[in-house]
């Protein structure tokens, strides 16, 4: 099974399928439409049934159940991030891991700065040349959906309910289910398989904001520009100055929320700034909400009324209390994963999955591991013995319990 992976995944991988915050289309890339139907011809190849691709490109099919009990849902997305580069994407594949550096084109992977290899010494290390991302989130999570209903397929004495599949585009901007229709979903629960290391299990997440902002400078010759000049740029590094310096993502780490400034621009007469804002607790994330307007009022009244505007908005919450409420979702995983000889360790999520939006929308959704690591840049990796162990997973999963 790890062969028929590995190969699954590098064709995956080839496809860019970077989604893009700036567009107003969705997806928001029509690399993505092209992606899914990549996506609809593995799930026809593997025999699924009711195979569809919507007018949001969400990808689904069904395999039907042999005996009778929930429908369980397994949904994974198909985006890559757009904080690196997604195209051009070579895999280096290194079999027999000895622990030591990786050499590649672009940065080497080192034990060094990422112990977490030592553990896969022996094993199969996937990796980009470190020139890009890798694509493993959630590339890798496509390809052990697909497996995982392969071998169900192929294995018809082992007893299922019935299955469902779905594939999402644009996750890693924020809008991954906006268009999800739960209902025609027909599930009783589900997971996202979107998570990381190999055992882990995640019901609780980020409640997650961002903030768009733009700030209107005065321009004149700086000779001239005593009292008169209103610098956009330094009124932008104020404003980022007056936020907590350590709340933020390098400084933080388990339960810490943070201010994460994802983007910068501008000169004297203009600025621009993007923040996402995160904390795991709904009081203390209503506060840095708070503390931005705070701030942008504070500008406002320095420099004149108007000279900032803000635009923020929530994208989604933490599953926990949801989850929560219906546990044996958690505890079917927990019991996959101890049966495939793993040790369970459920971790919070320090970001977000679509299935936090898709728990609130009715349809308890979990996170399972995919193996990945370093997620969102070039120093990625996976494990393919990982991945072979979520391919069971999900099968433990599916299975008659």
């Amino acid at each position: 099974m790890k062969d028929k992976i590995i190969e699954r995944f590098k064709t995956l991988i080839r496809f860019d399928t970077t989604s893009d915050p700036e567009s107003s289309s969705y997806p928001s890339t029509e690399a993505q439409n092209l992606f899914a139907e990549v996506i609809a011809g593995e799930l026809m190849k593997i025999g699924l049934k009711d195979i569809g691709i919507d007018q949001y490109g969400y990808v689904t099919g069904t395999l039907p159940g042999n005996t009778d009990g929930p429908v369980i849902g397994f949904i994974a997305h198909m985006d890559t991030s757009p904080d690196c580069c997604g195209y051009g994407i070579t895999p280096v594949i290194t079999e027999n891991y000895d622990g030591k550096a990786i050499e590649r084109k672009g940065p080497c992977l080192s034990p060094d700065e990422f112990p977490e290899l030592k553990q896969y010494t022996g094993k199969t290390i996937i990796c980009s040349d470190g020139t890009t991302l890798l694509g493993a989130d959630d590339k890798a999570g496509c390809t052990e959906i697909i497996t995982a209903l392969e071998y169900l397929t192929a294995h018809p004495e082992i007893k299922h309910t019935t299955i469902k599949a779905a594939f999402t585009p644009d996750e890693e901007i924020g809008a991954g289910v906006d268009h999800f229709n739960v209902d025609k979903f027909g599930c009783d629960f589900a997971y996202t398989v979107d998570g990381g290391v190999i055992g882990e299990i995640s019901y609780e997440n980020f409640n997650a904001a961002r903030a768009k902002i733009d700030i209107k400078g005065k321009s004149v010759h700086p000779g001239n520009a005593k009292d008169v000049m209103i610098n956009a740029g330094l009124i932008a590094c104020e404003l980022n100055s007056m936020l907590p310096e350590n709340e933020i993502p390098s400084a933080t780490s388990d339960y810490e929320g943070f201010y994460h400034l994802t983007k910068i621009s501008g000169n004297v007469e203009n600025a621009h700034m993007d923040y996402i804002i995160r904390d795991f607790d709904k009081n203390n994330f209503e506060i840095r909400k708070n503390i931005i307007e705070s701030i942008v009022s504070t500008l406002n009244r320095k420099y004149g009324a108007n000279t900032i505007s803000l635009n923020m908005y929530d994208e989604y919450y933490n599953m926990a209390d949801i989850i929560k409420k219906n546990e044996y979702v958690t505890k079917r995983a927990v019991d996959s994963i101890n049966k495939a000889g793993i040790k369970p360790l459920i971790e919070p999520i320090r970001g977000g999955t679509d299935g936090a939006r898709l728990s609130f929308m009715g349809l308890p959704c979990p996170n399972i591991f995919t193996g990945g690591h370093n997620f969102h840049g070039p120093y990625e990796f996976i494990c393919a013995e990982s991945m072979e162990k979520a391919v069971e997973v999900i099968i433990n999963i599916a299975s008659e319990q």
